[in-house]
């Protein structure tokens, strides 16, 4: 599939009478093979599943990072747009459905894609201003990432290189400036007036399910509520988990799509799909195949 000009490279598992096709955004500086585990157990719990990486990360990077031009608005605007676009024409008889991961839930709360969408899973998705990690240590750790070393690291490689200093997915330098740039500020995107971010939001009418983790310095509840305030036109059910009551030693930002959440975790997302996927309009048979 294409943004525009640019190749999205996507993976897709098909099932026979499934309930709905669910698009899965990712994290900052993580790939869609992060997730195949998850893909594939969904897939399994009748879900076709849509999975990819955003241009310049991952199998939609070029051959070099060094001047490409891409910014997470891009991602939101172009990106997203032309996987949900896609999947619709994939599969025309279904409910379309989304799991957004950190800024893959930003992107169903601000893309103008997200009326296709019949509902929508955000997690670990929060507002990320610095000012609101959780833990001084943590916070200037991030500070002085965002704000001191990319700026460096981006001046002196063209791109971000994060696989050199294992910070995840090397990522293109306008994606990490943005990125940067939104977190110094007080309410994060929501003061850059050149997104329109709350507006974005309340547009969105759709059923979400908010999923946090006690554990996650990132996505901690102050970082969320600032995020999901904005989503005031949509119906919105937020669950705070604490992961050893639920017998996982630690989730935190990265971990629910780790195969230690698989038993105690993951059904309840699979759950919540399956019962907006019957309110949508019940399940029809596709084929079964590659994309």
């Amino acid at each position: 599939m294409e943004a525009g000009p640019v190749p999205l490279l996507a993976s897709c598992w098909t099932v026979p009478g499934a309930a709905a096709t669910v698009i899965l955004h990712p994290a900052t500086a993580v790939t869609q093979d992060y997730y195949a585990s998850f893909a594939a157990w969904l897939a399994a719990r009748g879900f076709n599943v849509v999975t990819y990486d955003y241009r310049g990360t991952g199998r939609s990077r070029p051959a070099s990072l060094r001047g490409f031009d891409a910014s997470m608005t891009d991602w939101i605007d172009g990106d997203v747009a032309a996987v949900t676009r896609w999947a619709g024409h994939r599969f025309p008889a279904l409910p379309l459905l989304a799991v957004g991961h950190s800024v893959g839930g930003h992107a169903i709360g601000l893309s103008a894609a997200t009326t296709r969408l019949r509902a929508g899973v955000l997690v670990a998705s929060h507002a990320g201003a610095s000012s609101t990690v959780r833990g001084l240590a943590e916070r200037l750790r991030v500070r002085f990432l965002l704000r001191v070393l990319a700026p460096l690291l981006c001046a002196l490689f063209g791109y971000m290189p994060g696989r050199r200093i294992g910070l995840g997915e090397d990522l293109p330098r306008g994606v990490m400036l943005q990125w940067a740039g939104w977190t110094a500020l007080p309410r994060y995107f929501f003061d850059d007036p050149a997104l329109d971010a709350a507006r974005r939001m309340a547009r969105v009418g759709i059923p979400l399910l908010v999923l946090g983790f006690d554990d996650d310095p990132w996505a901690n509840p102050v970082a969320v509520d600032m995020l999901v305030s904005h989503l005031v036109n949509a119906q919105v059910e937020r669950r705070t988990i604490d992961p050893r009551a639920a017998g996982v030693p630690a989730v935190g930002h990265m971990g629910f799509f780790r195969r230690r959440c698989e038993a105690a975790l993951w059904p309840q997302l699979a759950d919540w799909l399956h019962v907006q996927a019957r309110q949508a309009g019940g399940q029809q048979e596709v084929a079964h195949g590659a994309c």
